[in-house]
């Protein structure tokens, strides 16, 4: 296992990464060697790992959260922290590629971020008046459906937030991102079946949180 020490030299390196790319004239490592490097403490490898997985990790933390704010870097950033620690305490089991490891975990970092957000805009909006305006910006097509698809896709993340965690996570997984149940299980360390079972919940708890607020909100019972 490796030491907290080691952590933090790993943590470092990551920091410095983007402005630093000797890692990269480095032989390619395969995904079980650039592993095996990270469990070891080698902070060598801090480059090579950045660069094979930042494309994923940004594109599922745009895919959950919807947009990118100010805070994103410092979620990318989270990402990598989880990714390192995950990998070195060998909570990784091996069982899917080290790519849609780092995808499932800024999937969690991503909700963990939407419920964060949620809590804050109970207080006051942490948006800016030009970052709202810019959400809302419909496209030249058909300004009115997009702005609806919008509003509904915000009002989708604000529900799954609420969601028993595991079954958010099972409907991110699989109908956001496009997993199929295998994957899933391996994902969270769950039999297919359990897996099953948490989308099939999660799919039927949100279509009901959701036809409920469409009531609520028509001022139906």
């Amino acid at each position: 296992m490796v030491s907290p020490a080691k952590h933090r030299e790993q943590r470092a390196a990551l920091r410095v990464v983007e402005g630093d790319r000797a890692g990269a004239a480095q032989p390619l490592l395969s995904d079980d060697a650039l592993i095996d490097a990270v469990v070891a403490g080698d902070p060598e490898v801090a480059a090579q790992l950045y660069e094979r997985l930042v494309a994923v990790v940004d594109r599922t933390l745009y895919r959950v959260l919807g947009r990118r704010e100010a805070d994103h870097d410092d979620l990318v950033q989270g990402c990598f922290e989880q990714i390192i620690k995950t990998l070195a305490t060998r909570r990784f089991a091996r069982a899917c590629s080290l790519k849609t490891w780092a995808a499932s975990v800024a999937t969690n970092v991503g909700l963990n971020a939407l419920r964060a957000r949620r809590r804050e805009r109970a207080v006051v909006d942490r948006r800016t008046a030009a970052e709202a305006a810019a959400a809302m910006r419909p496209s030249q097509d058909d300004p009115e459906r997009d702005a609806d698809l919008r509003r509904e896709l915000d009002q989708l993340r604000a529900l799954l937030v609420d969601m028993n965690p595991e079954r958010a996570e099972a409907v991110v997984l699989h109908q956001v991102l496009g997993y199929e149940l295998a994957e899933i299980a391996a994902l969270t360390g769950v039999s297919i079946a359990a897996a099953q079972s948490r989308l099939s919940r999660g799919r039927r708890e949100l279509l009901e949180r959701f036809e409920r607020m469409r009531r609520e909100s028509r001022g139906l019972p």
